[in-house]
């Protein structure tokens, strides 16, 4: 199924060495910067916040950050940012077992891998991703118990980028992008 809208024939160009770079990365010809380019103050912001988002920190690893990712885009059910979030989870040693548990938020169950710490930042992203938006304060004194100030504000933006990504995208009607092969959402 296509998006809503269809991009712009003719990109502005000095948006086309963004579209280049993104097609380079992604390895994809993406329909969502070239929907953005309908507007190109959101597409450079857009591609500016994403640019600058932590995929991994000294403190904070590349799997703990893609568990984020991959929780918030569970939790807002968005078909493309599970797809994208989710593929190759493998090689950031996140586990199938792992990944049924975030798909299901059943991540706090003894059964599963997580440490201590990601099943706190798993918990703060499903909070984050949810509206209204409440966190019980027994959260938030884990949270400042196990992180510093500086990871708790990666943990909240990297959360909220996949937020904003999410509605914008399902706002756009973008279907998956094809990463991983397949997009599961939660059950209800």
């Amino acid at each position: 199924m296509p998006a809503f809208i269809k991009p712009p024939t003719k990109i502005p160009f000095l948006l086309r060495p963004g579209l280049w770079l993104s097609d380079k990365i992604t390895g994809k010809q993406l329909e969502v910067p070239r929907l953005l380019s309908w507007y190109p103050k959101v597409a450079v912001s857009s591609a500016v916040m994403e640019g600058l988002v932590a995929h991994r920190d000294k403190n904070l690893s590349e799997r703990m950050l893609k568990l984020v990712r991959m929780q918030a885009s569970f939790s807002v059910s968005c078909p493309f940012c599970i797809d994208m979030n989710s593929s190759e989870y493998e090689k950031s040693g996140v586990t199938s077992e792992e990944m049924a548990a975030l798909m299901n938020s059943s991540f706090s169950e003894s059964t599963h891998t997580f440490t201590q710490r990601e099943i706190i930042a798993l918990e703060y992203t499903r909070l984050i991703s949810k509206s209204p938006l409440a966190f019980p304060s027994e959260l938030i004194e884990s949270l400042k118990q196990n992180f510093t100030e500086r990871e708790i504000v990666i943990l909240a933006s990297t959360a909220a980028q996949v937020n904003y990504w999410a509605r914008l995208i399902q706002a756009l009607g973008v279907p998956p992008a094809g990463f991983s092969g397949s997009c599961q959402l939660p059950e209800e």
